[in-house]
């Protein structure tokens, strides 16, 4: 049983980089939030500005954890937990170096092919203008 991480009631897994926007099955991919912590009006399903959130501190992480310029698919399956076969269907699409794939690249297909900054959360506003 996982709980949840803002109220620590029962929880299930939430998919930070959502399955439909390219995100995997991988440990850093999960945030566990109860029902109304989830899809809740607080939840990152309703809140635009939260999702935003838990993607840059998501895009964040792998940074820290990827230190190196160029990784094998074996060094990637050690430090994400991330299952071979799936990586390598990941990768498939980017160039493989001598010294192994880009971080830059590796970093930009696990966040579903999307690069997320501070300016994005900075500067959104969640309203619709009427005019």
């Amino acid at each position: 049983m996982f709980k949840c991480e803002v109220c620590g009631k029962e929880a299930d897994k939430h998919h930070i980089v959502y399955r439909s926007q390219g995100g995997v099955d991988f440990p850093i991919n999960f945030k566990y939030l109860c029902p109304e912590h989830h899809r809740g009006k607080n939840g990152p399903h309703k809140n635009r500005q939260l999702d935003l959130k838990y993607k840059l501190e998501l895009q964040e992480k792998l940074e820290k954890i990827l230190v190196k310029e160029f990784y094998t698919i074996d060094e990637l399956v050690t430090l994400l937990k991330i299952n071979k076969g799936m990586l390598k269907r990941l990768l498939r699409e980017y160039k493989l170096y001598k010294e192994g794939y880009k971080k830059a690249d590796i970093i930009y297909r696990l966040m579903g092919k999307k690069v997320y900054t501070k300016d994005m959360l900075e500067n959104y506003c969640d309203f619709i203008a009427n005019f």
